[in-house]
This record gives C-alpha cells, structure tokens and sequence, in this order.
C-alpha cells in the first residue's frame, strides 16, 4: 500500500502539470525567452512528465531513484513558485489570475511537504 510520501508526490505532481498546461496559456516560453516557441515548449515536457511519472512508479517500489527524483521534483516547485513571485513582482502579468496564484500556493506547499517527507527517508 503507498505510503504518505507517495501521495504528497502525486498530489504535487498533479499540481506541476496543471501549472505546466497554465503556463501553455500564458506563453511561458516568452518569459523565460525560451526557444522554439509553443512547439519547443511542448516537446521540452515530453521528457519532463514522464521523469515526474517514473519517479512516482520508482516511489511507489521503494527505490532510491524515486527519492532523487522526488527531491528534484520538490525543489522545481519551489522554483516555479519563486521565479513567478519574482516576476509578479517585477510588474509581469502572468500567472495573477486567481486561479493561477491557487496553483502556485499549491505547489508551494505541497513541494515544501514533499521535500521534507523525501529528505527524512535519505537522511
């Protein structure tokens, strides 16, 4: 039966990719500059789901490579949240809807629990 580490990182994960589809709607490849535009945008979150996904498996099967890759999971919540506070606060538009500041508080706890339920297993 998965435990609660398993469910924080489900529940963030979830939050990450619906962050990830609001992000498509507020062209986050221009703020980031990113090239490729939505094309190479797209394409860029190919790889990055299913790490999200084969870490989620690897949790779930107790492995070490699930707890890596919840930690990198964990701190790229973190970073999303603080990157776009940063832009907010520099007068940027994005992601001031209230439902994309619900996603990003989302993210910003659920990343916080995730890391520490992640580091008390590798410590």
């Amino acid at each position: 039966m998965p435990d609660l580490l398993f469910w924080v990182y489900l529940a963030n994960a979830v939050t990450i990719i619906v962050h990830e589809i609001d992000s498509a709607y507020w062209r986050e490849w221009e703020l980031f500059r990113l090239p490729g535009g939505l094309t190479g945008f797209l394409l860029l979150h190919f790889p990055l789901v299913a790490l999200i996904l084969v870490g989620l498996v690897h949790v779930a099967q107790g492995l070490d490579s699930g707890l890596i890759v919840s930690m990198v999971l964990s701190l790229g919540g973190l970073f999303a949240f603080g990157i776009h506070r940063y832009f907010i606060s520099r007068g940027r538009d994005e992601f001031k809807t209230p439902v994309s500041q619900s996603i990003l508080l989302a993210t910003l706890l659920l990343s916080l629990a995730q890391g520490a339920l992640t580091l008390q297993r590798l410590l």
